[in-house]
């Protein structure tokens, strides 16, 4: 796992041809707004959480977030145990985004 700021999460998921971007949050969050191209598995499903991300592509980039980047950390650890070759955690999360975003 990496701890991308902002700026940098933002630059490198622009440049990245193998990018996944993953939320991490609740279907109540969700509806208040997600950033574009974005698949929601919300990590408080516990098991469920694990068995739907089993079922991506590890050898794509993850690009991770939640409200405020702690949800999205444990995410980070819980792919890169899972053997998911690259996650990337926004720091500050959703919260501080100031990227595109869409009304849920």
């Amino acid at each position: 796992m990496k701890e991308l700021e902002q700026e940098e999460w933002r630059d490198q998921l622009s440049k990245d041809d193998n990018a996944a971007i993953l939320d991490v949050r609740t279907e109540e969050e969700v509806e208040e707004g997600y950033i574009p191209n974005s698949k929601n598995i919300d990590i408080y499903k516990g098991q469920g959480f694990i068995d739907e991300v089993e079922k991506l592509d590890k050898d794509k980039n993850y690009y991770i977030y939640c409200r405020s980047g702690k949800r999205s950390a444990q995410a980070c650890s819980i792919l890169d145990q899972l053997g998911f070759a690259n996650t990337y955690n926004l720091e500050g999360g959703f919260m501080n985004w100031d990227g595109d975003t869409i009304e849920g």
